[in-house]
């Protein structure tokens, strides 16, 4: 295990009726609040009226930017930049998914920076500062409630790339299970798929005497496996949304990661995929994590057995541990499919074409992968398989 030091200061408002905790925690940073939000989801659910009535009791002055798309846009940060300065802004406030909450991050953080945010992204400039943020949340998937990280899309140079920053982080969360009740099948599974995948981002790791990390891992894969069957068949279940929000929360807030450095290259891998096509992030997490983990079982076959023994239950016995390794595999392969999560690049209409664009943007930065470093030609590989 590594040395590290671990500091979260997102405070988790989590459980029904917990909206109104606005009330409280806005007026900690003033009452110019900038709400974000998407395609209008949140109006047709009821949570909009329900967040400006909390709003209103406090009297809040808000300016809105909708329409931030699902993989939010640089020009869409932008915009909320400039919204910030324009009126003073004390407070953003995020009301949606993932999506939305990533690029609230980059317009708290980018309001307090004079050049463009992008360069964050670049690894041109770090951030001095932000802007307060709080998230309601409606959809479990990213964990971006409670980290500091986020992903933004430049629609011009179609790049899809990951940045983090100290004061990224929310100053608060609301967490309201009951507000997933309204997220569709399809994107139930994108984001159990994406909490599954973090989880996994973490699991396939280099350090040693992990047992305690490794146990919280493999637990909330358990436990997505176990749930996510009922709750595609009973979205408007309590316990299992709740079950699967905070799942979401914890694969991702640096808890069960403390000690050791993750692979992340999925993420990287798919990043490209999804800003050359625009598909579901959860989607192309379902299609090649499954193929990262073929192409690198020989790498370390005994962190596969691990995986397929305690998660999936398979039976080693008499086993290599690379055949045991590629049992895990496939089983996870099967419990994405059982759930409806696509399989091929192929089910996107995606073909061969734009293979050595995205591998391209894969190793934009050199080499990557913290379980094992991929070359240009590794991502090639991994995308063949994928088709």
């Amino acid at each position: 295990m590594r040395n590290f030091q671990f500091h979260n200061p997102t405070k988790l408002i989590f459980g029904r009726g917990t909206l109104q905790a606005l009330k409280t925690e806005v007026p900690k940073y003033g009452t110019r609040v900038l709400l974000m939000y998407g395609g209008g989801s949140i109006k047709r659910s009821g949570l909009y009226d329900k967040v400006i009535a909390e709003l209103n009791a406090i009297g809040a002055t808000v300016t809105e930017l909708s329409g931030v798309e699902p993989n939010p846009r640089l020009s869409t940060v932008h915009k909320g930049v400039d919204l910030c300065r324009e009126h003073n802004i004390d407070l953003v406030l995020a009301v949606g998914g993932g999506s939305v909450l990533d690029c609230a991050k980059a317009v708290a953080v980018g309001a307090k920076y004079e050049g463009d945010m992008w360069d964050f992204v670049e690894r041109k400039a770090a951030a001095q500062g932000a802007l307060p943020l709080g998230t309601v949340l409606t959809m479990a998937a990213t964990g971006s409630e409670m980290n500091n990280g986020s992903v933004i899309t430049n629609e011009v140079t179609k790049e899809k790339m990951g940045w983090g920053s100290e004061y990224a982080y929310p100053a608060f969360s609301i967490l309201d299970p009951e507000h997933t009740y309204t997220l569709p099948k399809d994107q139930t599974v994108y984001g159990m798929v994406d909490i599954m995948s973090h989880v996994l981002e973490h699991y396939f790791h280099t350090d040693g005497n992990t047992p305690v990390q490794d146990g919280f891992c493999e637990t909330l894969l358990r436990t997505v496996i176990a749930t996510a069957p009922k709750l595609i068949e009973d979205l408007h279940n309590y316990e299992l949304r709740e079950t699967i929000l905070y799942c979401g929360t914890m694969a991702l807030n640096g808890m069960v990661s403390m000690g050791f450095a993750g692979d992340w290259a999925t993420h990287n891998i798919e990043h490209a995929v999804s800003a050359v096509y625009d598909i579901p992030h959860g989607g192309g997490l379902a299609i090649l994590f499954p193929q990262w983990m073929r192409y690198n079982l020989s790498h370390n076959p005994a962190r596969f057995k691990q995986l397929a023994v305690n998660v999936f239950g398979i039976d080693a016995a008499g086993k290599t541990d690379e055949q045991a390794g590629l049992e895990g595999i496939e089983a996870l392969r099967r419990f994405f499919d059982s759930i409806g999560a696509p399989r091929t690049l192929g089910d996107y209409d995606i073909d061969d074409s734009q293979i050595g664009v995205m591998a391209d943007k894969t190793v934009r930065f050199g080499p990557f992968g913290g379980f094992r470093k991929l070359e240009r030609e590794d991502v090639v590989e991994i995308y063949k398989m994928a088709l």
